[in-house]
């Protein structure tokens, strides 16, 4: 059970994540780039109620971790700090923002198996990517609303059926993709991105995406 999220990215993405974690009751730590006290005083004003810690910090005190760095930064987070973890990857490889990164764009995989890759001793699932995180928060709605829309969840499935339960207190239903591979389907440049779904229009993409697939 998750009670306490931890975010390792301070800027616009990783401050919506926290601010819509708060309000769904959970402990919210966070960290930057570097020491604790860089952020503070933003986090006090941006996030408050959140408390700021260093990424080794972070990781060691909270149950699921978020990562909300700039895709081109990745690797600046010492894989050894997520080992054992629950992590969350938000991080998306587009070019128009990244530039070219070798690495995402001559591998054919999704971006988040080559994340996975990297964090090989974590549980990685991925979600929350293919949402502005500006409509993460004005969009949330409580369950059971005509309105509420869906996010689609991609992982292994014990882990990921963890971090459903976080997305469904956020506000949003969670729709199962399957494994870490079929988080393809929800990236830049398919249709589920960017896009508001409803759970059974988004289960539908990711069902129609999947016989794609299988029949390339």
């Amino acid at each position: 059970m998750v009670t306490t999220i931890g975010i390792l990215g301070a800027g616009r993405v990783g401050s919506a994540i926290a601010r819509t974690a708060l309000e769904a009751g959970y402990a919210l730590h966070i960290a930057g780039s570097g020491p604790a006290a860089d952020i503070q005083l933003i986090v006090d004003i941006v996030t408050p109620g959140a408390v700021a810690m260093t990424a080794a910090e972070v990781a060691a005190t909270s149950d699921l971790v978020v990562l909300a760095v700039p895709m081109h930064k990745f690797r600046s987070v010492d894989p050894a700090t997520l080992a054992g973890r629950l992590v969350l990857d938000t991080m998306n490889y587009w070019q128009p923002i990244d530039g070219q990164l070798d690495e995402f764009a001559g591998d054919p995989r999704g971006s988040s198996e080559v994340v996975a890759e990297y964090f090989a001793g974590a549980r990685l699932v991925k979600t929350l990517n293919h949402i502005g995180y500006h409509d993460l928060e004005t969009d949330a709605r409580p369950a059971g609303a005509d309105d509420r829309h869906a996010l689609a969840i991609a992982g292994d499935a014990d882990a990921a059926s963890v971090v459903a339960e976080v997305i469904e207190r956020f506000g949003f239903d969670a729709v199962y993709a399957g494994p870490l591979e079929a988080g393809v389907a929800f990236e830049p440049g398919s249709p589920v991105f960017g896009g508001r779904h409803t759970a059974a229009e988004l289960t539908a993409e990711l069902e129609l995406a999947a016989r794609e697939t299988e029949a390339a």
